[in-house]
């Protein structure tokens, strides 16, 4: 791109000079090398510059290489590929759904972000079982390490915690195929079910629960089943304050009322999805949590 531009001499006559793409090149070239644009100005004036064009040339040179260093130091990031997720059937707006062995009410529905909120997904008994079992394996909670792909204890999550194997006990593998029916994915892509455990003051900040690529731990968790693609959680008890699951990016918070659940979907790893979400401090009480994850293919 050239630049024109006019000039009188003394005598009055029009003189142009062309700002062109060498010399931009040049500007460009001594500000690298660290020469000053004081001393640069005057170079091109002992060169027949006239003071206006020089000044003119500098100023909107440095200025769109400065633009052009800025843009490229911030990271480009391509939005992925939308995948197939699963789902509730609930496009004609059933109140009840029929689960294998039991009726589901949906309590509400949402479609950016997908959440989907359910009345009696688990019975009461199930709920103190899951307890029960979890009870004497409890940790505390860790999350991904994004550089190793393995865990870490995060000041950010300050419940506790344990994992069943998928299918580990029977309550276990019933709710598992529950969860299948329900939302119409494999029981073999869903992790092994994790049980929360929050007392007051407890929380979990607001998160992602898929894997960002971006991340160097992730290729390797990946490897296991794919991308997670959908969470299902469930409340094993209701607190008496506090506590809800939160998602900042609509203003939604879900109530932990013992044996419902919220699920949520998301499609790509990005926040488009807006499927930030977390737990709130339990306020009173102590909250009692299942999670299930969902991967894209068969969780090894």
């Amino acid at each position: 791109m050239q630049t024109q531009s006019s000039t009188k001499t003394s005598a009055g006559e029009q003189r142009q000079q062309y700002i062109s793409v060498e010399l931009r090149q040049w500007i460009v070239a001594q500000a690298q090398a660290g020469v000053s644009p004081e001393t640069v100005l005057e170079a091109m004036k002992a060169s027949g510059w006239q003071e206006e064009v020089a000044i003119k040339a500098l100023e909107e040179t440095l200025r769109g290489h400065l633009t052009e260093q800025a843009q490229s130091a911030v990271p480009q990031t391509h939005e992925p590929q939308p995948v197939p997720v699963p789902d509730a059937p609930i496009s004609d707006s059933p109140s009840k759904i029929r689960v294998l062995d039991r009726d589901v009410t949906v309590l509400m529905s949402m479609k950016l972000p997908r959440v989907i909120v359910f009345s009696g997904f688990m019975s009461e008994q199930e709920c103190d079982q899951v307890v029960a079992l979890a009870g004497p394996r409890m940790a505390r909670s860790e999350t991904v390490d994004n550089l190793t792909g393995g865990s870490e204890v995060n000041v950010a999550r300050t419940s506790r915690g344990m994992f069943f194997e998928r299918g580990e006990t029977g309550v276990i593998d019933r709710v598992e195929r529950r969860i299948a029916a329900l939302l119409n994915w494999p029981v073999q892509n869903g992790e092994g079910l994790q049980v929360l455990h929050y007392k007051p003051g407890a929380e979990y900040k607001p998160h992602y629960d898929y894997f960002d690529p971006v991340h160097p731990g992730s290729a390797s968790i990946l490897k296991r089943g794919g991308q997670r693609v959908g969470t299902l959680l469930m409340y094993l008890n209701t607190p008496k304050k506090g506590g809800g699951t939160t998602f900042p990016d609509v203003g939604l918070e879900v109530a932990p009322v013992k044996g419902n659940a919220v699920f949520f979907s998301y499609d790509r790893a990005h926040v488009n999805t807006k499927s930030l979400h977390g737990g709130a401090p339990v306020i009173e009480g102590e909250k009692w949590v299942a999670t299930k994850w969902l991967r894209e293919r068969e969780f090894v």
